[in-house]
């Protein structure tokens, strides 16, 4: 499995996880707001501090990204490309966010796959405050209490990330609190992880909600690899099921696009995906969401 170096100490804790209660729900984001802004005013009415949210369909103009890029400096082991914004409007594919809070106000971190005017297909970071719902998008949200999305500094990657923590106040009970918020560090396997996860927890079956991330290149189920090694993953449809020797195995289809520029889909391989410097998902046994 391949490794990426960053400039840090190496943290000894490789799976943030906090438990939390989840609530799923489906809401429509305003038209003519940014992104953040969007997303913010859609959760507001539900008390939501914080959700992971998976969207789709409809379109975005003004709209602004970035790819992942190989860093000019030493401070970064890898980092992002200057700012793209599309000539025209782009039409949502799908895309999963993260939503929570840096420095006491509202924060999303977003990846998304569109297809421009021509036909393109494209993936990519979104900018939150720089691109716009121009048309009906769709949104399904897993709301979290009990647990948090926060920004905090990252010693080793030298990156300020969201991280998940437990939350001040809560309307639920720690016994309530079956669903797993969770931010995976660089060099773990995304799939092994998880597994892991599951194990400690006793879950054998869970829904992957969100799932905003990178990788160190990827290796897919079907044999195809992506060579470069700076990513930018989202994932379409994720989900834990029980393997015929009864322990979690985890089935994780994704949407990527390297440093290059080249688009890629596919389901990951287990053992085979490190982290490339975060990522972030909610774990929700089934049944509890």
């Amino acid at each position: 499995m391949r490794h990426i170096q960053h400039p840090g100490a190496v943290s000894a804790q490789r799976m943030q996880v906090v438990a939390a209660t989840t609530h799923q729900i489906e809401l429509e984001l305003a038209a003519g707001r940014s992104l953040l802004e969007a997303v913010r005013l859609a959760l507001l009415p539900l008390g939501a501090s914080s959700a992971v949210l998976s969207l789709r369909d409809g379109s975005f103009f003004p709209f602004a990204y970035a790819l992942p890029a190989l860093s000019k400096t030493p401070e970064h082991a890898v980092y992002f490309s200057d700012r793209f914004d599309a000539a025209q409007p782009v039409r949502l594919e799908c895309a999963t966010v993260t939503y929570g809070q840096r420095d006491g106000q509202a924060w999303l971190h977003c990846h998304a796959a569109w297809t421009q005017s021509d036909g393109t297909r494209c993936c990519g970071h979104v900018l939150p405050e720089h691109a716009f719902v121009s048309g009906r998008v769709r949104a399904s949200a897993c709301l979290l209490d009990g647990a948090r999305f926060e920004v905090q500094p990252d010693e080793e990657t030298h990156f300020s990330l969201f991280q998940p923590e437990a939350a001040t106040t809560s309307s639920t009970s720690a016994s309530d609190r079956t669903s797993l918020a969770v931010r995976l560090a660089p060099n773990e396997d995304v799939c092994s992880a998880v597994e892991a996860i599951c194990r400690e927890y006793g879950i054998t079956q869970a829904n992957i909600h969100g799932g905003v991330g990178s990788t160190v290149g990827a290796v897919f189920e079907d044999g195809h690899a992506v060579e470069p090694f700076v990513t930018e993953v989202l994932i379409r449809s994720g989900q834990v099921v029980c393997g015929s020797d009864g322990a979690p195995r985890a089935q994780i289809d994704v949407s990527l696009v390297d440093f290059c520029g080249g688009v890629h889909h596919g389901r990951l391989l287990r053992g085979a995906n490190p982290v490339l410097v975060t990522f972030e998902l909610v774990l929700a046994p089934q049944g509890a969401s």
